[in-house]
C-alpha cells in the first residue's frame, strides 16, 4: 500500500508561482512513475505532467515551458514547480503513483494505483 498526501496549493495571481509537494508513505521501493493531474470543476481530470523512478518525464502542452516536476527518491516526493501562472491553471492537483505492476511508460491515468487528495490551486487577480 502507498498512501500519497499532496500539499503546497492555495492563491495566487497571474504570473505568480507555487511549488507542489506530494510525500509518499508506505511500499514506496514499488513505485515506479508519479505524476500530477488536475481537475477543474465541470471538466475531465487531465495529466500535468509525470516522472519516471529514472527521471524520464512528460508535460502537457499546456503547461510545457512554465512547470517543471522533479523527484526525490530519497525523500520519496514528487515536485511540481509551477511558474507564470494562468487562470487556466486553477482547479485540484493530485499526486498518482503507478507501482512496479507491469505497466508500460508512459503511464495512462487508468493504470495509475494510488491517489492522493488533493490540493487547490487557484490563480485569480
Amino acid at each position: 500500500q502507498v498512501q500519497l498526501v499532496e500539499s503546497g496549493g492555495g492563491l495566487v495571481q497571474p504570473g505568480g508561482s507555487l511549488r507542489l509537494s506530494c510525500a509518499a508513505s508506505g511500499r514506496t521501493f514499488s513505485i515506479y512513475v508519479m505524476g500530477w493531474y488536475r481537475q477543474a470543476p465541470g471538466k475531465q481530470r487531465e495529466l500535468v505532467a509525470d516522472i519516471t523512478s529514472g527521471g524520464s518525464s512528460n508535460y502537457a502542452d499546456s503547461v510545457k515551458g512554465r512547470f517543471t516536476i522533479g523527484r526525490d527518491n530519497a525523500k520519496n516526493t514528487v515536485y511540481l514547480q509551477m511558474n507564470s501562472l494562468k487562470p487556466e491553471d486553477t482547479a485540484v492537483y493530485y499526486c498518482a503513483a503507478d507501482t512496479y505492476s507491469g505497466n508500460y511508460y508512459p503511464i495512462r491515468e487508468y493504470e495509475y494505483d494510488y491517489w492522493g487528495q488533493g490540493t487547490q490551486v487557484t490563480v485569480s487577480s
